[in-house]
């Protein structure tokens, strides 16, 4: 098939900025602590069985069971009966304290017999984990979180639970490991109270019409941050489902939240890693919306800002908030779905979560076997269970995604790894990448899209050669258009040669590449591969290129950059590229206090003023023509920063009379700003572009982090 876009050459950039949002803890825990090893790997199946008036059927034998994966007979190795209902009968107290499988002491999933001792101390237990994601929720949503939390250890607590508390604000913390003792998780879970939350509060883009009217010209949005703080908090779930992976118990995770927006130019793939490692640890999600039920009225509810516009009385800001409402309840609703939990939506009970958990996981059959296919091809396996039984209803999660293996392969194997996982369904994301993406018109209907690919240095491992630290990664991509058939593909091996790899923990990998593509929508998945371990990690992303001709005011991206490089002889003309130079986009958007920021995008064919009334300075008067205007453009740009509902700086405007990328009739900007009068800390960076002739005019915003200067206080 013949392709639809072209590629640039590509190159990789150590990158000299640090970025904190990437180096987290989450994934830097990830590295080392949870390697699969698919030769040991156990599949478990836990199947509940009720009769037709709903009660459980005891007494079965793992005989009475029959496993197919793929539609092919497995062998039962493994059969267990899970009833935490005799420890409520029991009422033995704990004497000796359970092993602590959620604590940084836990033991590797390879140590097999230590894990089975741990198993057994489990056994018969209801293991829940309360996950408190501060850096989503409001002050009141973090309070009914607590209130519905302390209600249930204090009044619904069986004594089988034990309960488990983990938070998410700056880092992952476990706050409590598993117990049952009321007093430290009521002590764990009061100290989350009011003053405790990281949320905020998200802005709005573009347009004023149908947005609050507080009185202030613009409002923060914290769009582009949510990108990142999104995929950290899928990283978090999978994090503790890796750490509980050796417990064969069913376990359960209630997530408190106030809903997970999706702004669907974030990584894809951590969803689905996300979901398919609590699968194989076994785990149910529980998603809880602290928010309750909300009263979505027309024009907005009491307490918010009367809408600007016409909105309110057209029904839109109906369809923008019930849109909003929905967006950030379909991934708690699709990480309940998944994972064999449910998701409790649209209620102020928050009771009924903790009565469904306990109801879901009061007696069980665990089953295990080993899949008779030995393919590491990372695509989905079902699974069937059937009891010979009759007139019974049997529930059990019904497949998983099966592993991909790196070690003792071949070359031409390694080639078919990265072949087979850019096709697989099941995502890669053991090595942390993030991926930016811009658009810039080149004709009218052909678009140059400039691709970064961000790889954390710290995460590459470097050999020793001779004189040098030698490392090389593996980079595949392709490109679908709207329905799925591929356009353009990606494949190019970098190879890294330092001085010293110390250098380079500190710095990012960036490595860029372009294409050419006309407006439509398209699908995007890239997986980078070191080759010393045989880690990689995937993005998929959405892209849609605007078919600008319908807009009053025709804008490309805007690209936020710190640095240049030399531009490289014989590549494709780039519009980043100006007087031999290079600008190289920073896809986290954080910056040092001592850096410069950089910003760059264009306006096409922009209006023109009538004869006699243009504001073209007087040199692009043509000669002969003394006294005379001929019609010119006036394009007027500037920058603000804004904290909160604060502006803190505006740049001086900028004017542009004349076209100054003619041959393709578009207008640059490039500014350049020092950050050194900001005070850390996150901005709103808002590009205020006005075509005064046409009298149309557009407020993009992005969102960037300003870092302190360490490099005085060295």
């Amino acid at each position: 098939m013949r392709s639809l876009a072209n590629r640039r050459t590509n190159k990789l950039l150590v990158l000299l900025l640090g970025f904190a949002l990437l180096n987290s803890p989450v994934p830097a825990q990830q590295q080392a602590d949870y390697v699969f090893h698919s030769e040991s790997d156990l599949v478990l199946v836990n199947v509940t069985v009720r009769d037709k008036n709903g009660d459980f059927v005891r007494g079965l034998k793992p005989e009475d069971f029959t496993i197919l994966e793929d539609n092919k007979l497995q062998k039962v190795v493994s059969f267990d009966i899970e009833n935490v209902d005799a420890v409520a009968t029991q009422n033995v107290a704990q004497t000796e304290p359970l092993p602590s499988p959620l604590s940084a002491q836990a033991r590797s999933l390879n140590a097999a017999p230590a894990a089975a001792d741990s198993a057994n101390q489990f056994k018969d237990r209801r293991l829940i984990v309360l996950f408190f994601d501060l850096s989503a929720m409001e002050p009141d949503e973090i309070d009914h979180a607590v209130t519905s939390a302390e209600h249930y250890v204090n009044t619904q607590m069986a004594p089988a639970d034990m309960v488990a508390i983990v938070s998410l604000g700056s880092s992952l913390l476990v706050n409590q490991d598993f117990t049952s003792d009321h007093d430290l998780l009521n002590k764990q879970i009061q100290a989350f109270g009011t003053g405790s939350g990281q949320g905020y509060e998200e802005g709005t883009t573009g347009t004023t019409e149908g947005t609050p009217d507080t009185g202030q010209p613009f409002t923060a949005d914290d769009t582009e941050y949510n990108i990142f703080n999104t995929d950290r908090r899928l990283e978090a779930l999978r994090s503790v489902a890796e750490k509980l992976s050796h417990l064969q118990q069913k376990k359960s995770l209630i997530y408190f939240s106030s809903g997970m927006d999706r702004t669907g130019i974030e990584n894809q793939s951590e969803l689905r890693a996300a979901t398919n490692a609590a699968v194989r640890a076994n785990l149910a999600i529980y998603t809880m919306d602290m928010r309750g039920l909300q009263a979505l009225v027309a024009g907005g509810e009491a307490q918010n800002a009367s809408l600007r516009g016409t909105s309110a009385y057209s029904g839109q800001s109906m369809i923008n908030s019930l849109n909003s409402n929905f967006t950030t309840q379909e991934t708690l609703v699709t990480l309940a779905s998944d994972t064999g939990g449910r998701a409790f939506l649209d209620s102020n009970d928050f009771s009924q979560v903790f009565k469904g958990v306990q109801q879901d996981t009061s007696t069980y059959y665990l089953l295990g076997y080993h899949s008779s296919n030995p393919a590491r091809d990372g695509r989905y396996r079902r699974i069937t269970v059937k009891v010979n039984v009759p007139g019974v209803k049997i529930d059990y999660r019904r497949g998983y995604y099966a592993p991909a293996d790196y070690q003792h392969s071949t070359k031409e194997d390694k080639e078919l790894q990265l072949e087979q996982e850019l096709a697989s369904e099941l995502p890669t994301t053991d090595l942390p990448l993030y991926l930016g993406l811009a658009y810039f018109r080149m004709e009218p209907n052909k678009f140059y899209i400039p691709i970064s690919l961000v790889v954390p240095g710290s995460e590459i491992p470097f050999t020793r050669s001779s004189d040098r630290d030698k490392a090389t990664l593996d980079v595949i991509g392709a490109v679908f258009d709207s329905e799925h058939h591929p356009v353009n593909r990606i494949r190019d091996t970098v190879k890294l040669a330092v001085d010293t790899s110390s250098q380079v923990q500190k710095k990012n990998l960036q490595y860029n590449t372009s294409l050419s593509l006309p407006p439509g929508k398209y699908h995007l998945k890239f997986v980078v591969r070191e080759n010393q371990t045989g880690r990689m990690g995937s993005f998929e992303t959405d892209l849609s290129v605007p078919d600008l001709k319908s807009q009053p005011l025709k804008m490309s991206s805007i690209v936020l950059a710190s640095q240049l490089q030399p531009a490289r002889k014989g590549e494709v003309p780039s519009p980043l590229v100006h007087d031999g130079s290079e600008i190289i986009p920073n896809v986290t958007h954080v910056f040092s206090a001592a850096q410069r920021l950089r910003l760059y995008y264009e306006v096409y064919d922009p209006a023109q003023a009538k004869a006699g009334q243009s504001k073209a300075r007087e040199s692009n008067t043509p000669q002969g023509e003394a006294g005379a205007t001929r019609p010119g453009i006036h394009l007027l740009t500037t920058v603000a920063f804004f904290r909160g509902k604060s502006k803190v700086f505006e740049s001086a405007p900028v004017e542009l009379t004349e076209l100054n990328a003619r041959d393709r009739k578009a207008g640059v900007f490039q500014l350049d700003l020092p950050l050194s009068q900001l005070k850390p800390g996150f901005y709103t960076c808002q590009v205020n572009v006005i075509d005064d002739a046409a009298g149309s005019f557009l407020f993009p915003r992005l969102a960037l982090l300003v870092r302190p200067d360490t490099s005085a206080a060295r």
